[in-house]
């Protein structure tokens, strides 16, 4: 059983340059038998990393859910602070794990850090510190060549972490921040998924370059408010007319909801049941996994988790 189709209409919000705005289609009239509260939703932003997929391969059911909601009419944004490829390459990967997307249904947390310096740090000289070659995704910014070891940069940005995180790069950052440069963190999650279980991420070594260097970020990923707002923009709704589906409670599902958007909250990837019972609030839906959305939409049957 299909998720029956419905109708959108367009509301104006912030744009981040490349990154092109699909307006959610007109569709047959709203139809009954929605879940309470769901029926505004037009729009479903979706992380990636735990929700779709973990390590690149697609969980259980996600490809068929995301056809299924495609199919309804509801306008699908991929949202993502992934860091280790660009755009075009998550695109060809998800392609090929059979999801049906392109480069610009995705947005990634670097086209939006580009967008952020060219607002706030037009022309700044910027030393990157990131594991995977993103510049692509770095449309019009400067970047100093990894050798530079000259130069004093006026941005410092943190992207996702690996083998690049040593002790000499953390100290070169941290002396780039001392001589006054400016710090923008991609985003701070702590840690992620993979087959292998759950691996540190750059947000435990940007806690750590704020104290010493005492400094605060300016996050551009999620859980930053704009990047909600420039997924929005691309699908032409606002807040109410949309739902952001996450594996993380706080940058994803909890942040989405201070935005203005419904939250759910999927109990797969870098879930821990510790995590869910600490956190700052409470996600508006708690769903097994991608796979229950379509149910979740419909007001279907589906188990709503604690």
């Amino acid at each position: 059983m299909s998720i029956n189709r419905i109708r959108s209409n367009n509301t104006p919000r912030r744009r981040i340059p490349g990154f092109r705005k699909r307006v959610v289609r007109g569709c047959r009239q709203r139809v009954r038998g929605y879940r309470p509260g769901m029926e505004s939703v037009r729009a479903v932003l979706i992380d990636i990393d735990g929700v779709l997929t973990v390590s690149w391969e697609p969980l259980p059911g996600s490809v068929e859910a995301l056809r299924e909601i495609r199919e309804a009419g509801f306008g699908v944004a991929l949202v993502t602070n992934t860091t280790s490829r660009t755009r075009a390459s998550i695109a060809g990967t998800l392609r090929e794990a059979g999801f049906a997307v392109d480069a610009e249904d995705i947005l990634t947390a670097p086209v939006a850090t580009a967008a952020y310096l060219a607002e706030h740090f037009p022309g700044a000289r910027c030393v990157l510190l990131n594991s995977g070659d993103i510049r692509e995704d770095l449309e019009g910014v400067t970047l100093l060549a990894p050798d530079d070891t000259k130069s004093v940069p006026d941005v410092v940005i943190v992207g996702g972490a690996g083998p690049e995180f040593d002790y000499a790069a953390l100290n070169r950052a941290f002396g780039y921040l001392q001589r006054g440069a400016r710090l923008v963190a991609v985003h701070r999650n702590l840690y992620w998924r993979t087959d292998a279980g759950l691996q540190l991420d750059s947000g435990a070594f940007l806690v750590g370059l704020e104290q010493a260097a005492r400094a605060e970020a300016e996050v551009t990923g999620k859980p930053s408010a704009a990047f909600f707002e420039a997924a929005l923009a691309r699908l032409g709704v606002g807040a109410g007319e949309a739902l952001m589906v996450g594996d993380d409670i706080e940058s994803d599902v909890l942040a989405a909801q201070r935005a203005g958007i419904t939250g759910v909250l999927v109990k797969t990837g870098k879930y821990l049941p510790e995590t869910h019972r600490d956190a700052t609030g409470t996600p508006d839906h708690v769903i097994e996994s991608f796979a229950d959305l379509p149910a979740l939409l419909r007001g279907s049957a589906v188990q709503e988790l604690g």
